[in-house]
């Protein structure tokens, strides 16, 4: 029962400040920065730490039942290692397509900047790198999927 609300409870805390500034905006309310960050801040960990404490029970469980699974010959140990490559190469590619998307927007802009005046060159630069970090978020995590 906890496998599957574990997920949900993580999936709505990450979307509840999009939902919160999503209603605010079409209400036509003023955005209160401070409060948008704390919530934020205060549901991203709130999911940390749910992960945290319920994540190595699910491994234990895990675990077990792929150890029975081994054990009992079936079919299923290579369904789920096959899945498991598919899911380290999805955040890849998304990050990347992603990345590819995010500089070619920062980079077009950079050149234009730097092109009208040569101060903005380390700024410009740094709009571009942080386009670059998506992609290496996303290696991280396939990483992290492979050797879980």
């Amino acid at each position: 029962m906890i496998l599957y609300l574990l997920p949900l409870a993580a999936l709505a805390m990450i979307i509840i400040p999009l939902v919160v500034a999503i209603r605010r905006v079409h209400s036509g309310k003023a955005v209160n920065r401070k409060r948008t960050v704390l919530l934020n801040g205060g549901l991203f960990l709130g999911t940390m730490i749910l992960m945290m404490i319920f994540m190595p029970i699910l491994a234990s469980a895990e675990g077990a039942s792929e150890a029975a699974a081994a054990a009992a010959g079936s079919g299923d140990a290579a369904i789920g290692m096959g899945l498991k490559y598919i899911a380290a190469a999805l955040p890849t590619c998304f990050a990347t397509i992603g990345t590819g998307i995010a500089v070619a927007n920062a980079a077009s802009a950079a050149i234009g900047a730097v092109s009208e005046d040569e101060k903005v060159f380390s700024k410009a630069l740094i709009f571009v790198a942080l386009g670059e970090g998506v992609a290496i978020y996303g290696i991280l995590v396939s990483i992290l999927i492979l050797n879980g």
